[in-house]
């Protein structure tokens, strides 16, 4: 059993921190912006909670975070009640939010000048995976850190692995969602020309999902494309721009072209104009391709 800090309790934080407390037997004290939702879930978990990052991480061998973007990471973990000083020497900070690889290093200095280890582990999986127990978790940081923080983050994995130095967690992360993008945007041009064929989409996805166009895409999002549906499911449009910007800002900084990703990007503006920012990012496309 270990004691740990969870900071950031959103749709991925919540269920992830429960599985530490429930199924992975640690003694678990959360922090939420809103209070409200952490005093919730240590209702619900029987975890405790904390009043700042600091609190939280007083003590820990681990403290992860899963919070909105680079901005929210700094608030959470620089400063006077930041988690960082609230950390003892030889603890272990585990960035789960999807973020900059420029973030990752800066983060893994600021903690090293602390004595403390760090990890960047975005996740991919989606609020299915963290609920489920069973999210993709692509590391950075130095092999003894990870190998010491891996038994506690198997708890809520399906697959965990370090992928090299500080920043290639978020760097593969980056390569995850340029590869969802592109299909996405390739599954929605397909069923658009489907349907306008007059083909049985059922019959067609039974068929090609068996060889060498099957993706999770295809099999978990078809049925939502070719019904037009895109609420209340999903990863959100929004989530995903704020992902593929920071991919974008990444290619234009290591002279790689992105020229689809930066297409679908656009496609997401549109959708957003339309009122889409929470529809779900990838059984949206196709409305550009039916609807007028």
């Amino acid at each position: 059993m270990a004691k740990l800090a969870f900071l950031g309790l959103g749709v991925m934080g919540y269920p992830m921190a429960g599985h530490l407390q429930k199924k992975g037997g640690h003694q678990v004290t959360v922090y939420n912006r809103t209070g409200a939702k952490a005093q919730q879930w240590a209702g619900e978990f029987g975890g405790k909670h904390a009043a700042s990052p600091r609190e939280a991480a007083k003590d820990c061998d681990l403290v992860m975070l899963c919070v909105g973007n680079d901005d929210d990471v700094r608030s959470v973990a620089y400063g006077d009640n930041g988690a960082l000083a609230g950390m003892r020497r030889g603890a272990i900070l585990v960035d789960h939010t999807t973020a900059s690889a420029l973030l990752a290093k800066e983060l893994f200095a600021k903690a090293k000048e602390r004595g403390v280890g760090f990890i960047d582990a975005p996740v991919s999986g989606g609020q299915a995976g963290a609920q489920n127990g069973q999210l993709g978790i692509m590391c950075g940081g130095e092999p003894a850190d990870f190998n010491r923080a891996k038994p506690v983050l198997d708890v809520y994995a399906k697959m965990c692995a370090l992928i090299g130095g500080p920043g290639s967690g978020q760097l593969t992360k980056m390569v995850n969602q340029i590869c969802i993008v592109g299909l996405a945007q390739s599954l929605a041009e397909a069923l658009a020309f489907a349907k306008r064929n007059s083909l049985d989409l059922e019959k067609v996805i039974s068929v090609i999902s068996k060889g060498a166009a099957q993706s999770w895409q295809m099999e978990n999002r078809w049925k939502a494309m070719s019904e037009l549906k895109a609420e209340g499911f999903g990863f959100a449009i929004e989530w995903m721009r704020k992902d593929v910007g920071i991919c974008l800002a990444q290619a234009k900084q290591s002279g790689a072209r992105l020229p689809v990703t930066a297409l679908v990007d656009q496609f997401y503006a549109h959708l957003e104009a339309r009122g889409g920012k929470r529809w779900d990012s990838t059984a949206s496309l196709i409305q550009l391709l039916l609807k007028d």
